[in-house]
Formats: structure tokens, sequence, C-alpha cells
């Protein structure tokens, strides 16, 4: 019998997750993860446009929240634009509602979100949660960067930061060489690799290519018999065509199956064991260059004279991601 001490004690050993994200198609996958593993607690949800302009992003979040039966976890409203830079959204990739333009009539009502905002909310959670709270940053990353500037001792408060974004190789998916989240805002991305001095693990676009799952997994990941996958399978009807097709695999180095790049920096996060490789590095952001503004910079050579170094994902354990997915759905 569990006395209330234990369950007291297994309350604590909880993982108290933040998400901030911009709920698109790979942000739902990575949200159901989380939603699934073990141990984890999602203390909240802050929304920032990105994949789809701010309102879809908060009803796609708490569509997401309703399949999954989990209405209790609070939904804030972040930012709707950048800093700075002219606002762009991912085009219609995951549909122009962001969750494959498969609407729902009986859609959870904005009503639902919580009053206060986004920014202020997270920065609450942590103050108290001190030194508990891991931050998942699947978006760009304008409400991390209004954060720090609102709070400068935020980033020291956190026990880790996990972002997905950036490019390794000058690769870029949005432009010649930048990956969306970072291009989306990179005045936030170079605030947040410049000063979140906590623990940072990043996923980079390029990598999320090489760790791309087959695409039969894909059909059985889809088929099972719920709810869940039901609703999975209609919104990724629109994104996993785009992606089966020809001149999108000529777009990507090594991208061979299944890509769901926020899913990476998600599951990452929420076990310990899955990053298997990784470089250490200092990193820094772009912002001048007509065709590099916005492109992920390692400094290998230490020319940047920066103390924190950040975690590059290189090679993650794919039977463990595999299993992350199946029970997502179940």
């Amino acid at each position: 019998m569990q006395t209330a001490v234990s369950r007291h004690t297994h309350q604590k050993m909880k993982k108290k997750l933040i998400i901030d994200a911009d709920i698109g198609v790979d942000d739902a996958q990575a949200l159901m993860v989380a939603l699934t593993a073990p141990d984890v607690e999602i203390l909240g949800i802050t929304c920032c446009y990105g994949n789809t302009p701010l309102d879809n992003v908060l009803k796609n979040t708490l569509r997401v929240l309703k399949v999954c039966n989990r209405m209790d976890i609070p939904v804030y409203r972040g930012c709707s634009e950048p800093l700075l830079a002219h606002k762009r959204h991912a085009g219609d990739y995951h549909g122009k509602d962001g969750l494959g333009d498969v609407p729902d009539p009986d859609a959870p009502g904005l009503e639902l979100l919580q009053k206060k905002r986004g920014v202020p909310a997270m920065i609450k959670l942590v103050n108290q949660n001190p030194g508990e709270v891991t931050l998942v940053a699947v978006a760009p990353l304008t409400n991390l960067a209004v954060a720090v500037q609102l709070d400068p001792s935020f980033p020291k408060k956190l026990k880790a930061l996990y972002v997905m974004g950036g490019n390794t190789d000058s690769r870029g998916n949005t432009t010649v060489c930048g990956e969306f989240n970072f291009v989306a805002d990179p005045e936030a991305a170079y605030v947040v690799l410049d000063r979140y001095t906590c623990p940072t693990y990043i996923a980079p676009w390029e990598f999320s290519c090489r760790n791309s799952l087959p695409w039969s997994f894909c059909e059985n990941w889809l088929a099972q018999d719920t709810e869940k996958a039901a609703f999975m399978k209609k919104i990724t009807c629109l994104s996993m065509k785009k992606a089966q097709s020809a001149d999108y695999q000529k777009e990507i180095t090594e991208g061979k199956g299944f890509n769901s790049c926020d899913t990476y920096a998600m599951a990452a996060a929420v076990d310990d064991t899955f990053i298997t490789e990784s470089d250490e590095v200092a990193v820094t952001v772009e912002l001048q260059g007509t065709y590099t503004r916005g492109m992920m910079v390692l400094d290998y050579m230490g020319l940047l004279k920066k103390e924190h170094k950040a975690f590059i994902m290189k090679k993650v354990d794919l039977e463990k991601f595999k299993q992350m997915f199946m029970n997502s759905l179940k």
C-alpha cells in the first residue's frame, strides 16, 4: 500500500516541464509524447506564433489536450510576432491552420485559456519551482527572449533548456542557410543562446533529418486502434504526403523517412538517456548576412570567448524514440 509519504516522494521526483510551442503537426506529436511520458508533470504550455498565427496555435494546443483528456494543463497566450524581424509563418506545410486543415467543429474555445499572459506565467512558474523546471522550446524563441528581458535571473532558475532549432551545416529549410525557428526571430535566438546559461541542449535541423524514422514504422504507429491514433492520422495526412514527395526529399540531406523535428528535443527532455552522442560547443546566431541571417554559428575554435557551451545533439536512441511514439497514441 502506498503511503502519503511515498506518494509525496513520487510526486517530488516527477520532471517538471514548461513547453513553449507553436503547435503544428510536429509540435502536436512532441506534446503527445510528453503527455504520455512516465514521471513527467507539465506545469503549463506557453504559445508562440510560428507554424501558424497565434490564435490558431492556441486552438491547436487545446485540441491536442482535449484528445488526450488533459484539459487540466494550463495554456497561455504568448507573443504574436517577433522582436524585430518581419513576421513569417511556415507556409502551409502543416496546413493553413497548422494541424492539417481538418477542423473540429467541437474544438475547445479560446475562453479556456488562462487569463495570465504567457511570459509572466512562465516566469512565475519557474519562480515557484526554482532549479526544478526544464523548459522545452519548440517554436521561435520570442517568448524566451522576452522572459529574460523582464527577469534577467530567469535562466539561472531553470534546471535545463531544450531547444529544437538552428542548424549545423548551413543547410536551411526556410532560407538558404537558416532553420525556421531561428529565422522566424533571429534576434530572439541570439538573446537566448547568449543569456541562457543553464544546461542547454539543441536539436538542430540537419540532425533531425539524419535521424528520421522509416515510413514503415510510421504506418504501424498510425494504425493503432485508438482515438489518439485516429486524430494523429487525420492531422498528419497533408504534411506526410508532402514529406514523401520527391521534391521534399531533395531538400533535406539524408532524410529518407518521417522527421518529427520538435519531438527530438522533447524526447531528450523527458528521458536523460535518449541522447547517445553530442558536441559541447559555444553557439551564437548570425544577425547580419544577406543569406546567413538566422543561421546558428558553432564556435569550435573558441574565438567567441564564451564560457557557456550548448550540447548539440548528434545521435539518439531511435528504438527508444519509436517506443515513445507508439506509447503516445495508446
